[in-house]
């Protein structure tokens, strides 16, 4: 069952997604050279704390992070450690709190110093292709309309889109109805309507679409061992186009 929001719903949605994007802020302001994730991880926890939030991801399902941290070649929900960032890592941060009974999503990818072209590339066109699937999320559309428009965009640039993961509704609960694939025909699947809330979030690797589980039950990498990026928009849809949730005026 797809939920709905009304304005003042969606209004409630909007502070704890303000609340996400200032943190998410704060914590990319950190990520450099001999950074630990864990610290990371610490920093958004407090901060959620202090502005009158609860973390989203911390006991989700057994998650006992506040952040997701993935690096290189690992995809989503990369648990934070000990580990330094190193000169040339690409780190992948999601988060999201709840705040007032709703939920807030996003995520970024960063460089961490100077890394390479081919490494820049990416992250530039999954930031692309987010912005060009939020560009479909209208009402009178299709939600493979949001999911054509990422693939095309990864894709027509050399790079492939994870199936194993896609994006979610978002309310009252992190995850709801319905999915949101990265890839697929247009014109498919459920229209679009003013008052539905989704968690678009494209994930693409460097080279094929095909990932594996770690050892820890979490942690996503690529098979082939290139690299993947990852980002994230808490979206509703409005009569007068997409409203950007986790969007900083």
């Amino acid at each position: 069952m797809i939920i709905l929001k009304s304005p003042r719903e969606i209004e409630r949605m909007r502070a704890a997604c303000r609340i996400v994007r200032e943190i998410l802020n704060l914590i990319r302001e950190e990520v450099r050279p001999g950074v630990t994730t864990l610290a990371l991880d610490r920093l958004a926890e407090k901060q959620a704390k202090k502005m009158g939030a609860r973390p989203a991801f911390k006991g989700y399902s057994g998650y006992p992070y506040s952040l997701c941290c993935s690096i290189n070649e690992q995809v989503v929900h990369g648990m934070p450690a000990e580990r330094e960032l190193l000169e040339g890592d690409v780190i992948s941060l999601d988060y999201g709190v709840v705040y007032d009974g709703y939920f807030g999503d996003a995520a970024v990818t960063l460089p961490v110093g100077s890394v390479t072209q081919e490494a820049e590339k990416l992250i530039r066109v999954t930031s692309e292709s987010l912005d060009l699937g939020i560009e479909k999320a209208v009402p009178g559309n299709r939600l493979s309309d949001i999911s054509h428009a990422v693939q095309r965009h990864a894709e027509s640039n050399g790079f492939s889109v994870v199936r194993e993961f896609v994006g979610h509704g978002i309310g009252t609960s992190l995850h709801e109805s319905p999915q949101v694939p990265n890839f697929g025909l247009p014109g498919k699947g459920i229209k679009l309507k003013p008052g539905m809330v989704l968690a678009i979030e494209p994930m693409i690797n460097q080279f094929g679409p095909e990932v594996r589980i770690m050892g820890d039950g979490w942690t996503a990498v690529t098979l082939d061992g290139g690299l993947s990026a990852h980002f994230e928009h808490t979206v509703a849809i409005t009569d007068n186009g997409p409203d950007i949730l986790t969007m900083l005026i």
